[in-house]
């Protein structure tokens, strides 16, 4: 392929609007071009690596035994409401009404999909194990559509739904599509780390998200030096092991005056104390029932750890924290309090606190937890922070920034059973099959790639995804004989599987020179006049500082093997 010939239009200046490095490498190399909010279009150079992303994902699912289909993006609103996320996920779906006043939804993820059809078609035992996957485009009606392919309002994403009969059968399905996620990201030439997950709205019992760990990354990442543990933060455990025993620990309870400081930071410092040795008490309002949680001053509640524990509470009102404490909020504390009390974990052994006294503008100082509280039950309720003792106990959390591109899910027997998707065992008794969903932003991936692998001049592609594996630079496109080299080392490479593009533009070498590295295809092979007078080309790897002088007539032998050791390195 000739530069000329391609639709390629890069661009000197960073555009505004794009806020990280991969946005602005895309724009810049000519992949993308943004048509909305959300919304972008893929330019030639940027569907070859997508495709290239694509075929990777597609042999993996392949190797692991998944079957691929291809299912419409447009769905009934009957078959949502079955599962209930017609309700649940309205704010994040694109809604449509057809000329027969129906409505419809544009396909955010398909489970509830897969699902109606395998009840159709899968009847017995002996039809599972059985796993379908697709690569398709997905809608979501994002609040805020950012950072380029990241977050999009439509995206391509490869999803897969595995369907067994146990759900011992289903952790094998589970593990398959893991080591398939492993296998694919190192394809793309990408660092991924599989990190515990919170499983949100997909429900099931547990999930895996993999992440790249890049500066820009939305998500919270907490990992244990040791490498021996890795979470997002919603779901991240660790352990504050600071003593929680304080000056007054051996003090009978007395009350303080605390006059118009009913948040932590004020009481702290009226006090001159760390804001760990105040217990926040928080109300809570679960099956209609005032409940209080304490934890550290210094720590906030997990919702989703909390919801765990008293599914559906929400922060009471202040009315109701008045009727239950007697006191504005700020000021209320445990001692004395008539309704359960759950005690997050890192309290335990607190001896020397400070709480609120359940009086505005007081509070309790020389609190002893044990002694002065009737603790319901002690759970895990609070956020994780960097430096807390990983769950092993012996490392300790770090907290980095990431993207996710995939994540794996342990669904269960939720959409089956909402469904009808049910088999028939050996003895003809009916159960739910039970089910694991696998999503891969594949538009995403390939961002990632980009924002993973770069430097101030450009993109530095991984051989496995690059548009091109190598890039002819034509120094004199006028010169016939120079051409004629060109054209008969492209023609050789081609014929071996080599994809490469050929600059043929008739521009300044120093302008071919900066695109070259802007597109940071994996190869340079560089012709000119005066390196042919000596008989020779420059090879340069993308990584590669100098160029390397190379016999005309042993180029595409060397750049065969180039590319060969590249490729096999992935």
């Amino acid at each position: 392929m000739r530069w000329s010939q391609l639709l390629i239009p890069t661009l000197k200046e960073t555009p505004q609007d794009a806020e990280i490095i991969s946005h602005q490498l895309m724009l810049r190399a000519g992949l993308i071009r943004r048509l909305g909010s959300g919304l972008y279009n893929y330019l030639p150079l940027g569907v070859r690596s997508l495709r290239k992303v694509q075929n990777i994902v597609r042999e993996e699912m392949d190797r692991a035994g998944a079957q691929e289909v291809l299912m419409p993006a447009m769905h009934p609103k009957e078959i949502w409401e079955k599962s209930g996320r017609y309700e649940t996920l309205k704010n994040g779906m694109f809604r449509v009404i057809d000329r027969q006043n129906r409505e419809m939804v544009l396909g955010p993820t398909h489970e509830e999909i897969i699902t109606d059809l395998v009840s159709r078609e899968i009847t017995s035992y002996k039809q599972l194990p059985c796993n379908f996957y697709q690569i398709q485009t997905k809608y979501r009606d994002e609040i805020r559509p950012r950072f380029g392919l990241m977050r999009c309002k439509e995206f391509i994403m490869k999803d897969a739904y595995s369907f067994d009969v146990s759900s011992e059968a289903a952790d094998e399905s589970y593990k398959k599509m893991y080591d398939a996620y492993v296998r694919i990201f190192k394809r793309c030439g990408l660092h991924a780390m599989a990190v515990d997950a919170d499983t949100g709205d997909m429900g099931g019992s547990s999930s895996h998200e993999f992440m790249i760990p890049c500066e820009a990354g939305e998500d919270a990442i907490l990992e244990a030096d040791d490498g021996s543990y890795a979470a997002n933060l919603e779901r991240a455990e660790g352990f504050c092991d600071l003593p929680m025993e304080f000056p007054g620990a051996e003090l009978a309870l007395e009350k303080v005056e605390t006059p118009n400081a009913g948040k932590i930071e004020d009481v702290a410092k009226l006090l001159e104390i760390e804001t760990r040795q105040l217990v926040k008490t928080l109300i809570y309002v679960a099956d209609e029932k005032p409940v209080a949680v304490l934890l550290p001053g210094n720590r906030d509640v997990n919702d989703i750890k909390l919801n765990k524990i008293l599914p559906g509470a929400e922060l009471a009102d202040p009315e109701v924290i008045q009727k239950v404490t007697g006191a504005d909020v700020g000021f209320a504390g445990p001692v004395g309090l008539e309704i359960p009390i759950y005690v997050d974990r890192s309290l335990k052994g607190l001896k020397g606190g400070v709480t609120g006294a359940n009086e505005t503008d007081i509070h309790l100082k020389n609190f002893d937890l044990e002694r002065d509280t009737g603790i319901t039950e002690f759970v895990d309720v609070a956020l994780a922070y960097a430096g807390d003792l990983a769950p092993n106990g012996k490392g300790r959390l770090v907290e980095k920034r990431g993207v996710e591109v995939g994540h794996v899910f342990k669904l269960g027997t939720k959409y089956s059973e909402a469904l009808g998707a049910n088999f028939l065992d050996e003895n003809g008794k009916s159960h739910p099959a039970v089910m694991g969903c696998y999503g891969i932003g594949v538009s995403r991936t390939l961002q990632a790639v980009i924002e993973q692998s770069n430097d101030k001049f450009g993109i530095i592609w991984p051989i496995s995804v690059a548009p091109f594996e190598l890039l002819i630079t034509v120094l004199s496109p006028k010169d016939e004989v120079c051409m004629q080299h060109a054209q008969d080392i492209k023609t050789i490479l081609e014929a071996q599987g080599v994809d490469v593009l050929m600059d043929d533009r008739i521009e300044r070498p120093g302008f071919k020179f900066k695109d070259a590295d802007l597109l940071g295809l994996p190869l340079r092979l560089t012709i000119g006049e005066r390196g042919l007078a000596k008989g020779e080309v420059e090879l340069k790897a993308r990584t590669d500082k100098d160029f390397e002088a190379v016999p005309v007539a042993e180029a595409a032998v060397k750049v065969f093997e180039k590319i060969t050791a590249m490729r096999e390195a992935l």
